[in-house]
């Protein structure tokens, strides 16, 4: 990684499709039949809102910018109030979308209902780049994470790569699909596709991690300075300058695995803006993705828990 694209203070997430997430906790959920839940909560939702929320509270100014509906903010309110987030989001008529999350702790399972999100007019996303365009000024690392509204076009993460490039930022992208593939041709300095995203990005099924390696080390060399591909409880495997590691996260009880990836792509930008090397890297953000598991919200550990977490994780020189 180049001196010019070393992440500098402070950070930027974009969430285009935000959520609220509702996590129900159902023991023994069946399809097809009634079924009982113990507990419900609400939390923020939204990928790059996860990432954000991860990262606030340290020494690095944390900004949430995309869209929310007009009519159900308050739970994005509350948890920028709390966790000392700085708003630059821009509100749109309607309602935010509802995620449903269904949690069956006996099965270790969770079912996902995610609802269509907000429809993008063509002048909201004009204002949403002026947005982006002006944090630039006292911004140096972007998250652009989660999937692409209604009304935003499948080019929107490659646009905005390329724009923050020219101003000299450090961006990282989370997302899946076309928007994924159009944002790895403008060579994004970070990406963390899953195994199956991967997968799909490359039009190739990837059988067996040796695969999936293979696959990310030609993502790399294509001129990614670091790809990071998760691979559930398995951990995850970290590409950088011809070197590739695997991450194995310790045993934990799952509560719920929503946000994993988001606490993931965290750790490693909160690793990068401390100066670490791949491994620290690799270990920071899997302590963070395995911290979350036992949590429901986007929500870390106490910082001794992270710090048991981090010198569990192994590490393999792949």
């Amino acid at each position: 990684m180049t001196a010019a694209s070393t992440p500098r203070p402070g950070v930027v997430t974009v969430t285009l499709n935000a959520a609220i997430d509702q996590t129900l906790d159902v023991p023994g959920f069946a399809a097809g039949a009634v079924n009982r839940a113990v507990a419900e909560t609400r939390t923020a939702g939204g990928k790059g809102i996860n990432v954000a929320a991860f990262l606030a509270g340290g020494d690095t100014p944390v900004t949430a910018t995309g869209f929310l509906g007009e009519e159900n903010t308050a739970v994005f309110d509350a948890l920028f109030r709390r966790r000392g987030i700085r708003d630059r989001c821009l509100r749109l008529p309607g309602r935010s979308r509802v995620n449903i999350k269904l949690v069956d702790r006996e099965g270790r399972s969770v079912t996902d209902i995610n609802l269509p999100g907000l429809h993008v007019p063509a002048e909201s996303w004009r204002g949403l780049l002026t947005v982006v365009n002006d944090l630039a000024a006292a911004n140096r690392t972007f998250v652009l994470s989660g999937s692409v509204p209604m009304g935003v076009p499948d080019t929107a993460y490659a646009d905005m790569v390329t724009a923050l490039h020219a101003r000299g930022a450090f961006v990282v992208v989370d997302a899946s699909g076309p928007p994924l593939r159009r944002a790895v041709a403008a060579r994004p300095d970070m990406v963390k596709p899953n195994a199956t995203e991967l997968a799909e990005l490359l039009g190739r099924p990837l059988n067996g991690r040796a695969e999936v390696v293979r696959a990310a080390r030609d993502l790399a060399e294509s001129g990614i300075a670091l790809v990071v591909v998760s691979l559930g409880a398995e951990g995850a495997v970290f590409v950088e300058g011809g070197r590739a590691l695997l991450a194995v996260p310790p045993p934990v009880e799952v509560a719920s695995t929503v946000g994993a990836g988001d606490a993931m792509v965290a750790g490693v930008v909160a690793a990068r803006l401390e100066g670490m090397g791949l491994e620290d890297c690799a270990r920071r953000g899997t302590a963070f993705a395995a911290g979350t598991l036992s949590r429901l919200g986007p929500e870390l550990p106490p910082p001794e828990r992270l710090a048991e977490l981090m010198r569990a994780v192994r590490v393999e020189e792949l």
